[in-house]
Parts: C-alpha cells; structure tokens; sequence
C-alpha cells in the first residue's frame, strides 16, 4: 500500500500506462492479476461435498443468509445513510454516488479466498468451511449480477448490464469452471497429492498476485487519496460498522442455531469478509480505474485485515460459549 502511493505520486506516468491497457473496460493488468488470485482458489472448489450438504445443514444455512439475504442489503442502507444523509455536507453527490456503487459491490461478494486463512486462525473445520466456500461460489454466478444491479438501480446508479455480465463471467464463471476442470484432471488421474503439490506451488504465485494488485490500486489511486486523506476516512467508517455488525449478526445466529465452535466461527467470518478481487474488478469495469466506486473497494482491502484480525481474537476468545461437537441428528 505504501509503496504504490510512494510511486504512484512519484511517477504517475507509469500508472496512468498500466490504466490505458484496458479493453471492453476491463483493465488488462488488473484482470490478469485477479486470475491469478482467484484461480487457485476455484480449484479448491469440491462439488462432491454438496452431498454432505443434508448431514450438518445449519452452519450452510445461517451461511447464505448472512452472505445473500442480509449483507447486500445492509451495506446498501449504510452506504445510503451515510453518503446521502450524514457525509452529504462533505461529499458531492455524484462522488458520493460512486462510494456507494463500490460498497455495493464490496457488499454483494462474500469471501471466497481469505475465508481459509481466517478459518484456520481460529481452528475452523476445514472440510465445512470448503463446502461452505464452494456453495457461496456457485451462487455468485448466478446471484452476483442480478443483486449488484437491484441495488445499484435502488441508489439511482445506471447499470451496464453488459459489462457487469462480462465481468461476472470473467472473474467467475470462467476461473470456476477451469478450477473444476483442473480438479477433475488431476482426479481422473488420480493424482490427489499431486493436486495437492500442484495447489502448493501456485500459492505463492497467488500471495504474488494480491500483493502486486493492491500495489497497483493504491498506485492508481495514490493522487486521490494524498490530496484527500480525508475521504479514507469517511469510506472506512460505513465499512467497519458493516464488518461488526455483520459478525454480531452471524454470532448471534450461531449461538441461536446451536452450532458448534469449529463451523461457527468460520461462517461468521464468511459473512464479514468481502470478496474484494471481484469487487474491484467490477468496479473498474463499470466505473473507471480513478472513480469513486473503485476507491471504495480499495478502502475495503484497507480496513479488512485489521477488522477481520480483531474478529479472529474475539472468535476465540468466545470459543466457550459454544458447543465443541455437534450432534448429526439434532439437524436431521
């Protein structure tokens, strides 16, 4: 993140050339990195543990709620009240109409890939956090756009339904299939360890590919936010309360649920964390790489891992509260 401000208002020309290589609005470099986070990930997308789906229903359940019923909807109000009423005096209308499109967007995509690593902080079930990763992933495809468009068209934002398609299966459908594909190369052969090598050696190319696109964003970004630290600020707080209250909202539901700690603790995480590849990727496209939209989801990468960190500890620090084992039968 510092390094790309430090450049980006050092030597601005070399951003603005990484910003012209776009096409149908979708920025190349961008797209290119994106593929490179997102498709090891899709490869661990299991389709055969959707059959496990009726053994231990309830972790699933609270899951999609949280993620497709109640935080798309919740950043959107957040977004709307504060842009449109409490931030109104500080912000123009048409930035503000922009922050609230990126929230959205940050809003309509759970966590795909950081969901793992939060999961395994705080001693998550690793084969239901898997399951519960790949259901949210096959509903993006079909649920992603039409959510993303609702809301969009609810702030009085004007929807390219084209280019938010395009990058749904862009960035999507088309690593999905091929991480199915791969899995069922290696499988057909099988060849589970060598799956496993195989997944080893692209995670560093993965950790690679984060890292130079949040260098790249706030490169692109660095003259907006040096001459308005202050906008940070105000897109962060809207954020934060969403990323709390989401937690609150899922703990509260495990607790009710009865759900054990090691499936408890990942699906209040799933919900709270975004999917923030996707959401910068279709914010570039829909708005522009210096838009307002685009900011807002660089801003969501800035406050994720230290509110996602402080969850993790509180995830822990509660693990008394709830049950270490749950019984297949209470579900049934």
């Amino acid at each position: 993140m510092l390094g790309g401000l430090f450049l980006g208002s050092q030597i601005p020309t070399l951003f603005n050339f990484a910003a012209s290589l776009e096409w149908a609005h979708i920025n190349l470099p961008i797209a290119l990195l994106i593929w490179v986070m997102i498709y090891p990930m899709m490869i661990q997308v299991d389709l055969s543990t959707f059959k496990d789906l009726g053994k231990r229903p309830k972790g699933i359940i609270l899951t999609l709620v949280i993620n497709w019923l109640i935080k798309p909807f919740s950043m959107a109000v957040l977004g709307w009240l504060f842009f449109r009423v409490f931030f109104s005096n500080w912000v123009p209308a048409d930035t503000a109409t922009e922050y609230i499109a990126g929230m959205i967007l940050l809003g309509v995509a759970p966590c795909t890939a950081m969901v793992f690593v939060w999961s395994h902080l705080t001693k998550g079930d690793p084969n239901y956090t898997l399951l519960q990763v790949s259901i949210n992933d096959v509903i993006m495809v079909f649920a992603f756009a039409p959510i993303a468009a609702f809301l969009l068209g609810v702030t009085d934002i004007h929807v390219p339904w084209d280019t938010l398609i395009i990058s749904v299966i862009l960035y999507v459908l088309f690593p999905l299939v091929a991480g199915i594909a791969t899995r069922k190369k290696f499988f057909a052969n099988k060849n589970s360890n060598d799956l496993n090598h195989f997944l080893t050696r692209l995670k560093p190319l993965s950790v690679v590919g984060l890292l130079l696109t949040v260098f790249l964003l706030f490169g692109l970004q660095a003259q907006t936010i040096l001459a308005s630290p202050e906008t940070i600020g105000l897109i962060a707080v809207p954020l934060i309360i969403q990323s709390y209250g989401i937690f609150f909202i899922a703990f509260a539901g495990a607790r009710l649920l009865k759900l054990p700690y090691n499936i408890a603790a990942p699906a209040c995480l799933i919900g709270t964390s975004n999917f923030f590849e996707l959401a910068v990727a279709v914010a570039i496209s829909l708005f522009g790489l210096h838009s307002g939209a685009a900011l807002a989801t660089v801003v969501g990468v800035l406050v994720e891992v230290p509110v996602m960190l402080s969850l993790v500890a509180l995830c822990k620090r509660s693990q008394h509260l709830f049950n270490t084992t749950e019984r297949h039968t209470d579900d049934t």
